[in-house]
């Protein structure tokens, strides 16, 4: 019987991904001061078990981010995410991040992504990366510079592979930002959007007419079948994060969680993390969530993975040593 002991991670964010082991280590080589003791550390890392919101949650960013604000925080927090995930089983992953967020000490948006190229060149994991533009008021000309940073270091495999929206999703509309992606799709450029976690299937029709591959999260498409019956017309992937959803309170009854729903009805779903370090789980972890909670079989968890690998923003001899390794060709 197929199950799932290798596995691809299309939606983690980097600043989400630090461990208390990795920020000790990113604090050593930058001298930076750390609590002594490690349950404080943890305490200030990871989401507790009764949060009460999503800010609540994303202020467990602040000091994950705070260590990468140098070009040599951000390669090597890069290159020890990806061996930390190699370690638990996953075999190709796309880190994303948003360049504009790692300017604290002077670092531009294209020394951010200088850096998170060298990361991923100093491991022996596949990974891409995924530059993120960020929902906000007065950051247009931030969002520019990144699209313009996506467009001059797309490639296919190896390096930036796409963009994204990330950020406040019910405070920025995704309505806003349809000029941004007219112009991505203009460049050539793949990208994915944040849609449907802290809003609605409205937000998920948005993004999926903005005419994205793929749309990060999308947990509440089904509120709406229309949105439902869109996403599947259009193929459209989606990137499904059940811990990180549980956690920010974008599903309130994770009994009712819509992942076998959406695979039934036939949509592209795909499993990820999210947040990894934050919420203190793995990608392993999540597919053994899904089977307990709402009953993920071998042959779900089989086409998840084929979804994964359809849907990954790389080459397709990469896709092809994908399916051979996964057991899928």
């Amino acid at each position: 019987m197929y199950k799932a002991n290798r596995f691809i991670e299309l939606h983690l964010h980097l600043d989400g991904a630090v461990t208390a082991d990795i920020a000790r280590e990113l604090a050593r080589i930058q001298d930076i001061r750390l609590p002594e003791d490690d349950g404080e550390l943890e305490k200030m890392l990871t989401v507790p078990a009764d949060c009460g919101s999503l800010n609540e949650f994303l202020r467990c960013f602040r000091l994950p981010l705070s260590l990468m604000q140098t070009r040599e925080g951000l390669a090597e927090a890069v290159r020890l995410i990806a061996d930390n995930i190699r370690s638990q089983g996953v075999i190709y992953a796309e880190f994303r991040f948003a360049p504009q967020l790692h300017g604290e000490k002077g670092m531009s948006q294209e020394d951010a992504v200088q850096a998170a190229l060298k990361g991923i060149g100093e491991t022996d994991l596949k990974v891409n990366l995924i530059l993120c533009c960020m929902r906000g008021e007065g950051n247009e000309e931030a969002n520019e510079e990144t699209l313009a940073l996506v467009k001059k270091y797309l490639v296919e495999d190896g390096g930036v592979v796409a963009m994204d929206l990330a950020g406040a999703e019910a405070l920025f509309p995704t309505e806003k930002y349809r000029e941004l992606f007219a112009k991505a799709r203009q460049m050539g450029i793949p990208y994915t959007i944040h849609a449907g976690e802290a809003a609605g299937a409205d937000s998920v029709r948005a993004a999926a007419e903005f005419g994205p591959a793929r749309i990060g999260h999308g947990v509440r498409s089904g509120e709406d079948p229309e949105v439902v019956a869109l996403l599947k017309e259009k193929g459209i992937f989606l990137e499904m994060c059940p811990t990180s959803n549980r956690q920010t309170h974008a599903v309130e009854d994770m009994s009712r969680y819509p992942l076998p729903d959406y695979l039934r009805q036939g949509l592209l779903v795909t499993l990820n993390t999210d947040d990894m370090g934050i919420e203190g789980t793995t990608l392993a972890e999540e597919f053994r969530y899904m089977e307990q909670l709402v009953g993920l079989t071998p042959a779900q968890e089989q086409t998840i993975l084929e979804n994964a690998v359809n849907g990954a923003f790389t080459s397709e001899e990469t896709k092809d040593w994908l399916r051979k390794e996964l057991g899928l060709a």
